[in-house]
């Protein structure tokens, strides 16, 4: 047996000689991200790119233009960075845009139970931007990150509505400057 595994590795090797480079075996990680990625079925309002270029698959960045609620005509990027260990463990997720928004704080941190305490391997990159994607569209006041933005939207939607729109082309909300991302 041990003779069997020393022929197959004096092959592998033989095989790296001969194309002049070796071949870099993918963790599991990867391999899911990978497959994950092939069967992305993204919103018309989303993208994907890959800043570290297509064969770093655990470092992307998806853009979102919401089309409807609160957000329509923004746009807003966010990080993925996806652990060797994934799907066992949930992608590390970030708003690199700064916005008002309740489940979102000042530092991009986002509060979405799936990238939390409710996620689980059978769950993939495609669920995440369609989390996302919802809470532009349903923002929610009972699981802040920002408890200010929270209060404004849960005691005055109209108030809330006019500083996202503040925030989106710009302005300052509270002691807060926003980059225009409309």
């Amino acid at each position: 047996m041990i003779r069997l595994f020393k022929v197959k590795e004096k092959q592998s090797k033989e095989a790296e000689n001969a194309n002049g480079r070796g071949f870099k075996k993918q963790s599991a990680g990867q391999l899911r991200v990978h497959k994950d990625i092939s069967e992305l079925n993204l919103p018309k309002s989303c993208s994907i790119s890959f800043p570290n270029g297509k064969d770093d698959l655990m470092t992307f960045e998806i853009s979102m233009k919401p089309d409807e609620g609160y957000y329509q005509g923004g746009k807003f990027l966010f990080t993925f960075n996806v652990s060797a260990i994934y799907p066992h463990e949930a992608p590390k997720v970030k708003c690199k845009t700064k916005v008002y928004h309740p489940n979102i704080d000042l530092e991009g941190n986002v509060c979405l139970n799936i990238l939390r305490e409710d996620w689980k391997p059978v769950l993939n990159i495609n669920t995440i931007v369609y989390g996302l994607s919802h809470l532009f569209t349903e923002p929610n006041h009972e699981d802040p990150l920002n408890q200010d933005a929270a209060t404004v939207l849960r005691d005055n939607p109209k108030t809330f509505e006019a500083n996202v729109k503040i925030a989106m082309s710009g302005g300052r909300v509270g002691g807060t400057h926003f980059t225009r991302c409309t």
